[in-house]
């Protein structure tokens, strides 16, 4: 630890699971948590930030394998590929300590120690489990728990689980836990407490399923193969074995331990404050000193969901607006505790209200006055008023504020403070009038002070600001040549003359202002394009240039045929063999080689098309009395067709035309 450090301090994010789809709402949690990092290290904390992804699971080994390759390769791609987690952290500016893997293989080791720890314990014991099982979420649940037969986590199908398993005795703790719920400030906003014990502690804390036998894609269970250890056990570690607890490679868990805060999604808080203390209550292990729990960035009222087709693209809107600018937005709008509603519209008012015609039109105006009136240079000397000491005073409020609000996460509220300076600062030059200063000798040492006071306010909100957008804020520092030690939290307070600091440079405005109008449509067209570019390429048969006249045409008998029968012909890997009716009173046999496209019993009971009146020929020794009609296609190399399917309020023998 430094000579002058205050102390450790361990903040950590959720590990993610690792999404091919990351949007804005998964850079949401990342993006306050490294704010307070950030904020924490520049009031002289020893930091250590925490970030990662959880990479074991069957939706992780469904999707591998759907996808042709192994799992440890699909996550791989996915977190150190091209615009993966890690791409995206780093866009972000994301300044992270340690990041953690779940198949890192330390952690591997240490699961294995700490699932055999509780085991020994006898808060582990086997079972078999009998249930619902949500695989999107990775969940168990009992039938009282669903919502509408639903998934009450994400509203998703469920589907009947049954295995041997090894189960965590979670009732166990359930008194322990709600004494830490409801008569400490362990988690946090308050109304989260009301929540986990009205519907999780209350109706009873079930024993809590810790292994799985349906998949091998997970830490196994050393002394039971047959089992891998499931995402509770495997996940929730990673905040101690990331600081070596039962592994090797970290040394620093006796130094960061507890954590103090753990900054989670709303719909994993469950797991965070009522599971993650229990197992640390089994291994005997201090608790973090708080959970806290924030809410989901919405798209036009609905959470952010690639299933919803609402995902806000972070790259697209860093490389439009900027990275601060976007960071800015984030925590600026909308209260941490609480859902906020995300659109372009009011991502574009804040940046034109806060950033260009607040903050940028005041360090644009500052330095341009500085550069005009003393070739920016402002010297020793001057003339006060009592004007002044009221910026003085506010500085100092503002300051206080701010660190008390983000000392309570409320990065909304502690960012508002920093404007209070910043809105005062420009109505200081309407109230002083520089540019009529400027006009007499007599008022030049007047113009001087009023300058050097609005350097003083630009420089303290830069600080106040620079947790939320670092590199805006050190572009503004530079701007004002502030040295390193004019940077620091310990000069974080009103100077009355730091001569060395008022040199200023010029520089193009921070926050151009953005034309709402033209700026929609631009990203509405992009929408567009990739939505565009999103669709599969496709290969289409080529085009005829033979013509066929319209009396030869309309010699095709085109009917609606019901599908009675579908059944395979042998020895045939291509044709099933139909038996339709087409309204005739006599059922009709036709063949077709669509065998690697359909399961027979797939197409019994559709109503398809049929040309019925070509010649009948025989196909493996059997006889096909029309064709069914069928789209055809090449995807990705790979042939496609879709057998043409119309209503089935449309009647047998109907003619088409």
């Amino acid at each position: 630890m430094c000579k002058n450090c205050k102390g450790n301090y361990y903040i950590t994010t959720p590990i993610y699971y690792p999404s091919s789809n990351l949007h804005i709402g998964h850079a949401y949690c990342t993006v306050a948590t490294d704010a307070m990092a950030r904020y924490k290290r520049l009031q002289g904390y020893n930091v250590k930030f925490l970030t990662g992804t959880d990479e074991h699971g069957q939706k992780i080994e469904d999707k591998a394998k759907e996808a042709g390759v192994t799992p440890q390769q699909f996550v791989d791609k996915i977190v150190l590929g091209e615009k993966g987690v890690l791409d995206l952290w780093k866009l972000m500016n994301i300044s992270y300590d340690r990041f953690i893997r779940t198949t890192d293989d330390y952690h591997v080791e240490a699961i294995a120690k700490i699932f055999r720890k509780m085991y020994e314990k006898g808060d582990i014991y086997k079972g078999s489990y009998k249930g619902k099982y949500c695989k999107p979420c990775e969940s168990f649940w009992t039938e009282s728990q669903l919502v509408e037969g639903k998934c009450p986590d994400c509203g998703r199908d469920v589907e009947d689980a049954e295995e041997e398993a090894y189960f965590f005795r979670l009732g166990k703790y359930a008194d322990r836990i709600r004494d830490l719920l409801e008569n400490t400030d362990f988690l946090e906003p308050r109304s989260r407490v009301n929540e986990m014990v009205n519907n999780f502690i209350k109706p009873g804390l079930e024993d809590l399923c810790v292994s799985r036998t349906s998949f091998t894609w997970g830490v196994p269970v050393d002394f039971d193969p047959g089992h891998v250890v499931y995402v509770w056990i495997d996940a929730l570690n990673n905040y101690i074995t990331a600081l070596g607890y039962e592994n090797e490679k970290y040394d620093d868990f006796d130094a960061f331990w507890p954590a103090d805060v753990h900054f989670v999604g709303k719909e994993i808080v469950r797991f965070h404050a009522i599971i993650w203390p229990a197992i640390l209550m089994s291994l005997e292990l201090p608790l973090p000193k708080k959970v806290y729990g924030h809410g989901w960035l919405n798209f036009n009222g609905e959470k952010m969901s690639k299933s919803r087709g609402n995902v806000v693209d972070p790259y697209l809107l860093s490389e439009r607006f900027g990275v601060d600018a976007l960071r800015f937005f984030l925590l600026r709008t909308f209260p941490f505790g609480s859902d906020g509603n995300f659109t372009n519209e009011l991502l574009i008012n804040t940046i034109n209200m806060d950033l260009a015609n607040v903050l940028g039109n005041l360090v644009s105006r500052t330095t341009a006055m500085a550069q005009k009136y003393f070739e920016g240079k402002l010297v020793s000397g001057g003339e006060a008023a009592e004007l002044d000491g009221e910026l003085r005073a506010l500085a100092a409020e503002v300051i206080a504020n701010y660190e008390k609000q983000m000392d309570a996460f409320q990065f909304s509220v502690g960012l508002n403070e920093a404007f209070k300076l910043i809105n005062r600062a420009n109505k200081y030059i309407d109230e002083t009038a520089p540019w009529v200063l400027a006009k007499s000798e007599e008022t030049k040492p007047r113009l001087l002070t009023v300058l050097k006071n609005l350097c003083e306010c630009i420089r303290v909100a830069a600080i106040l600001v620079s947790p939320v957008m670092p590199d805006s804020a050190k572009a503004i520092l530079d701007q004002l040549n502030v040295p390193e030690e004019g940077r620091t939290w310990e000069a974080l307070h009103y100077c009355d003359d730091p001569e060395s600091w008022w040199t200023t440079s010029a520089a193009a405005p921070l926050f151009p202002r953005i034309d709402m109008e033209k700026e929609l449509a631009a990203l509405e067209e992009l929408k567009a394009q990739a939505a565009k570019a999103a669709l599969p390429a496709l290969e289409v048969e080529p085009y005829t240039d033979e013509k066929v006249d319209f009396e030869t045409f309309c010699k095709n008998d085109l009917r609606a045929v019901k599908v009675l029968e579908c059944v395979p012909v042998k020895k045939s890997d291509k044709l099933l063999q139909f038996t339709l009716d087409d309204g005739s009173g006599t059922n009709r046999q036709i063949l077709s080689g669509i065998a690697k496209f359909y399961k027979p019993e797939e197409l019994v009971g559709k109503t398809l098309v049929a040309i019925t009146n070509l010649p009948p020929r025989k196909m493996m020794g059997r006889e096909s009395c029309g064709m069914l009609l069928s789209a055809i296609h090449t995807e990705k190399g790979e042939e496609k067709l879709n057998l043409i399917m119309i209503s089935d309020s449309i009647p047998a023998g109907a003619k088409l035309c």
